[in-house]
């Protein structure tokens, strides 16, 4: 990124009341440090998509990422692909994450043709598309709200297109669960996070970042009309599927 990133200090001090976790300024200006610190895998995730691109996106198809945060899915397949290889169309809620986006995309890949808006994905006027990413986003829609977008993101793909989807994700065994988290909580410890910023995180995040179990997504792709999916990564407590709009 060519702005400077801050390191993740939101959570450090003790708070009398924490707040709900919103994608506000204060996030945007350490976003980068904070992903890198707290989601396993998500380097990997990343470099990955240009790849995905090369074997399953057609010439010129447009690219939908959607919950695209600072335009980092964007980055890295216009690190990969050549400008006239794909179009690609950041959406995201967070007017500073926009902005953010919008300022780095330009300055990182100015004769690549990408683009963000500022929108919510469920009521988003999609156009046919080849790709689409939904990086950590679904977690945050209510539950109610995901099986509705689903089905119109199937609409959307091109016959041939595929969707990534990665999220943070629940096991269905309470063991093999609270192992996950309990390693989940040393990651973030091994890259310098506190018992408190750990804990004032969590509190934050509940009822707001909801995880389904890696079934229940296969089971919605399945309902909004994909053939097939699989799970092609997982690291702990985090994963990444992709479903193929035959």
């Amino acid at each position: 990124m060519s702005d400077a990133s801050y390191r993740d200090a939101i959570f450090t001090t003790p708070l009398d009341r924490v707040a709900r976790f919103s994608f506000d300024e204060r996030v945007v200006a350490c976003f980068p440090d904070m992903i890198r610190r707290s989601v396993p895998g998500y380097g990997q995730i990343l470099g990955m998509l240009g790849l995905i691109a090369r074997r399953h996106l057609r010439h010129d198809a447009r690219v939908y990422d959607l919950g695209c945060s600072l335009g980092a899915a964007g980055l890295a397949l216009a690190g990969t692909l050549p400008p006239a290889a794909f179009r690609y169309t950041g959406v995201d809620l967070s007017p500073a994450m926009v902005s953010r986006a919008r300022e780095t995309l330009a300055a990182e890949c100015p004769e690549h043709r990408l683009e963000v808006v500022e929108g919510d994905i469920r009521t988003l006027d999609y156009r046919p598309a080849g790709m689409i990413l939904l990086n950590f986003t679904l977690q945050f829609l209510p539950p109610e709200d995901r099986d509705a977008l689903m089905a119109r993101l199937f609409e959307a793909l091109e016959p041939g297109g595929v969707l990534v989807l990665s999220e943070k994700v629940v096991a269905e065994d309470e063991q093999e669960n609270a192992w996950r988290v309990e390693r989940y909580h040393d990651f973030k410890r091994a890259n310098g996070y506190s018992e408190l910023e750990i804990s004032q995180k969590r509190t934050a995040l509940e009822n707001v970042l909801v995880p389904d179990s890696l079934a229940g997504h296969h089971t919605r792709l399945t309902r909004a009309g994909f053939p097939r999916s699989l799970t092609w990564f997982q690291y702990l407590n985090f994963a990444s599927l992709i479903a193929f709009k035959e």
